[in-house]
């Protein structure tokens, strides 16, 4: 494997506008201290947009944000599974059992905490052949709502913990919920982190109806998708059988049907300019 590249943080264009309205807000209100009430509303606008912006996690005006893989790896017809919310101990080692089966790669977005109650389980996800991604310490849903040094205690926290558990440096992080706010790309970039959200997800942790969840996911399977399931806080049919395991063989024979290649997000990075 090619060594990491190192994430460097560009500011979005949209923080650099915001940055420029504050400055022109000081300068106005120092000419013209009457019409304070006026800039205020501004701030208050353009923090508002800020903030919207961070609760739509498929959104790239806060930073870097992969919702698809590269384009030359969707040339290539890779899609990307990834796999929230683990490692659980019910439903991880049957999820890895069925992709064993069908001998495709996937990326397990693991919590940090989690993975310290299940150390051995985290660790055979990556002896299987998988990828494990940073996925926060507790995945607090307040995440969005924190100042850098929270954000970045968070994140550094799982990243020590998932590197000491597998002996591999994560090198992708997802926000708890896909939700953020304008300190986590700073933060990635210090921890030479890259976000990964995804192209389509179908909230397999509340519809408990596969059949659901399976069409509104094959809806979105094409080259270059990146795909959302839990094996952590999975739903559960009315069989009571986590609606992970009853969709993915699924989703698996129709994704080969179209001769769609699963491939992890590292795999499908290191074809990438930045860590060519």
């Amino acid at each position: 494997m090619k060594p990491q590249k190192q994430v460097f943080w560009h500011s979005s264009w949209l923080i650099r506008i915001s940055i420029l309205v504050h400055i022109l807000l000081l300068g106005f209100v120092v000419l013209y201290p009457e019409y304070w009430r006026y800039a205020l509303l501004v701030v208050i606008l353009n923090h508002l947009v800020i903030t919207i912006t961070g609760l739509l996690p498929r959104s790239h005006w806060l930073g870097s944000n992969w919702t698809r893989l590269p384009e030359w790896s969707a040339k290539r017809n890779e899609i990307a599974l990834t796999i929230d919310d683990g490692p659980e101990p019910e439903v991880t080692p049957q999820v890895l059992e069925i992709l064993d089966r069908y001998q495709v790669k996937a990326t397990f977005f693991c919590i940090g905490k989690r993975a310290k109650l299940y150390p051995e389980l985290t660790k055979e996800i990556v002896q299987r052949g998988h990828e494990v991604g940073n996925h926060s310490q507790r995945h607090h849903h307040n995440f969005s709502l924190s100042g850098t040094k929270a954000i970045t205690r968070e994140v550094a926290s799982a990243q020590q913990t998932l590197t000491d558990i597998t002996g591999v440096v994560p090198k992708f992080f997802r926000a708890p919920a896909g939700l953020r706010n304008m300190f986590l790309a700073p933060v990635l970039a210090r921890l030479n982190l890259q976000l990964a959200h995804w192209s389509i997800r179908a909230y397999d942790t509340k519809v408990k109806n596969p059949e659901q969840v399976s069409i509104k996911l094959l809806s979105g399977l094409k080259p270059g998708a990146i795909l959302l399931l839990h094996d952590g806080n999975a739903a559960r049919t009315k069989s009571d059988v986590p609606v992970i395991l009853a969709v993915l063989p699924t989703l698996i024979e129709a994704a080969k049907q179209q001769n769609l290649r699963f491939v992890t997000l590292t795999q499908a990075a290191e074809q990438h300019p930045a860590y060519a």
